[in-house]
């Protein structure tokens, strides 16, 4: 995809504040910060971050720079987390119990279920991010509403199935 010629200029203009402010998104990691530079340069090349005038070019660019690199470390950590279930030992080893497979079911069961009495958009969202792997902006533009919509309902959804399996785990104890 060819560049605009004025978006070009304005990302030539702003490379060394870019980095800067990527080298702090990846907490001082020079080289996370060129990697998450790198990547904030192919959302715009591919079409997935594009300028749409609701503020100024710069702010818009470094907020493509934050997202990508919370994007990079929430993807990091779930990597990190696989790998370390992985290496909890053989297949065989890690094959569970039928009576921890049974509680491990029944949790999911109840997940799910608190996640159906939330209000729709909440469910949307959070299905999105957590089961589908999506970023919050990712999962706005599959909405169809704003970032600040989704964030806001991501969080709102988050405190309510937050609240409601602490309310269905005090009933469980108190039974």
């Amino acid at each position: 995809m060819a560049l605009d010629s004025d978006i070009r200029d304005s990302l030539e203009q702003l490379h060394e504040a870019a980095f800067v402010w990527s080298v702090s998104c990846a907490r001082g990691d020079r080289e996370e910060a060129k990697e998450i530079l790198q990547s904030a340069y192919m959302k715009i090349l591919q079409g997935k971050a594009t300028f749409s005038g609701r503020s100024s070019f710069k702010t818009w660019w470094f907020a493509v720079i934050r997202n990508t690199g919370s994007d990079r470390r929430r993807k990091a950590t779930y990597r990190k987390v696989l790998f370390f279930e992985w290496l909890s030992g053989t297949p065989e080893a890690r094959s569970e119990s039928p009576e921890s497979e049974a509680i491990a079911n029944d949790q999911a069961r109840t997940i799910r279920a608190a996640l159906e009495e939330l209000p729709e958009r909440q469910r949307e969202v959070i299905d999105l991010v957590f089961y589908h792997d999506l970023s919050l902006t990712e999962a706005s533009d599959v909405m169809g509403v704003s970032i600040g919509t989704a964030r806001t309902h991501y969080h709102r959804g988050k405190e309510a199935l937050r609240d409601a399996l602490d309310k269905k785990e005090a009933d469980y104890v108190s039974a």
